[in-house]
């Protein structure tokens, strides 16, 4: 196994490749095929609500609370994960069990179905855990592996090696989908079964190329003691501590915490939104999803790398700003938006800020971080502080939802907090951070 320096073109490479096999998950189950199959499903029974332990509850919102509640755990156990990790200085193979969890779940999802709807929920909750807590491991090693003039660009370069081949297997999927006579396939809906089997197999396998070329990590020196299991409560205190002397960072903190919640709730309900609140008319709902997807990954690719250059000249907070602008506006025109050609549109502006507010918000963050060797810690805070925001968006619209029974009033409220990240994002200390500001 190769011992590359920091900075070496491939160690990035392999850093970034690991985009490439795991976003297959965030596109084809949490964003494509899997919201297409699970309205399906729903549709053939001819209700829009589960029964749940005794419990009715709409079917979008039940989705909303398993994602919540998925992030809640993933928020709880990163800390823990993460000391421990630094402690025994391998956090790569933490970020190797999470990734084999998330393929397995994804490749559980072939059994998903309205008769059995507890283990049906537990593939997909695994699946989302899987990929959220390997996801801990991986941030933490850019710092690791990048120096801080080539992290803007090593970061973009994940999201768009991510968008690449997600989208490659997405059209594999979906052409299977469309035509699963072609492929030898019964109907659409085994279609999509199959295709839940390709991720987890594409995940894992191709993760390996980046498990090859990645360091182990560093071990804490520290003797053993019987509380090192807490050791990631204790990092998060000191965490917390450094944060009161870096204002920057404490502030950026403050808007990542309410920007990132509204993002990652528009993404992971962007398709339910298609399915249900949108006019298909005489058009194919499936296909016009399908084409709305691939109309947002294509864009994405092009998105982050004007984004990572627009950082550059502009600065990652300025950037960030007009992001956040950008975003808010798409809330507030989603809730008008009826037709396919309108959704498409919208699509198409939210494929272009998608990548680029992801990809700059993560570089922005490890250029704030003090000069230390415990960046597992440091990016745990910052996935803790993106999953506990997750709980709360979710949470708000799936709860919204099943109030007024219409998803468009829930993504209207969350173009809220795009404003209230803006807002907070000019009170971020910009002078004498690496290119914050030109």
């Amino acid at each position: 196994m190769p011992n590359l320096p920091k900075g070496h073109p491939k160690l990035l490479n392999a850093w970034a490749f690991y985009d490439w096999a795991n976003s297959v998950y965030s596109l084809v189950i949490a964003s494509a095929v899997f919201p297409i199959f699970y309205e399906l499903i729903f549709n053939e029974t001819g209700k829009n609500y589960v029964l749940f332990f005794g419990m009715k509850c709409k079917d979008t919102a039940m989705i909303s609370f398993v994602t919540a509640f998925a992030f809640l755990i993933v928020a709880i156990c990163s800390p823990i994960l993460s000391g421990i990790s630094d402690y025994l200085g391998n956090k790569k193979a933490f970020m190797r069990f999470f990734c084999y969890l998330g393929g397995l779940s994804c490749i559980g999802l072939y059994w998903f179905n309205v008769d059995n709807l507890f283990w049906s929920y537990a593939a997909y909750f695994f699946g989302l855990i899987g990929f959220w807590a390997s996801l801990v491991f991986y941030n933490s090693y850019l710092p690791d592996i990048a120096f801080p003039e080539q992290q803007d660009r090593v970061s973009a370069r994940g999201f768009s090696m991510g968008y690449i081949g997600s989208t490659i297997l997405l059209v594999i999927n979906l052409m299977m989908v469309m035509f699963p006579d072609i492929f030898g396939i019964e109907n659409s809906k085994m279609a999509m079964r199959i295709s839940f089997v390709m991720v987890g197999v594409w995940w894992i396998g191709f993760s390996h190329v980046t498990y090859y070329y990645l360091p182990k990590g560093n071990r804490n020196k520290v003797p053993l003691t019987r509380d090192f299991i807490f050791k990631g409560f204790h990092e998060l205190q000191l965490v917390w501590k450094q944060l009161q002397q870096n204002l920057a960072l404490k502030r950026y903190l403050y808007s990542y915490f309410v920007f990132i919640m509204a993002v990652q709730t528009v993404m992971l309900i962007a398709t339910y939104f298609g399915a249900t609140e949108i006019d298909w008319g005489s058009d194919d709902k499936t296909m016009g999803l399908i084409i709305s997807i691939l109309l947002i990954q294509l864009v994405a690719v092009i998105g982050a790398f004007i984004t990572s250059r627009a950082s550059e000249k502009f600065g990652n907070i300025n950037t960030l700003i007009f992001l956040n602008g950008v975003w808010a506006i798409l809330c507030a025109f989603a809730y008008f938006v009826h037709t396919p050609i309108e959704f498409y549109a919208t699509a198409g502006f939210v494929g272009l800020v998608m990548g680029g507010i992801q990809s700059i918000a993560r570089s922005t963050y490890s250029k704030l971080l003090p000069e230390t060797k415990d960046t597992a810690s440091f990016f745990s805070f910052y996935d803790v502080t993106e999953k506990v925001g997750i709980v709360i968006g979710m949470t708000i619209y799936g709860t919204v939802d099943l109030i007024t029974g219409s998803m468009r009033n829930a993504i209207v409220f969350l173009g809220v907090f795009f404003v209230i990240g803006l807002i907070l994002l000019t009170r971020v200390p910009q002078k004498n951070n690496l290119n914050l500001k030109k």
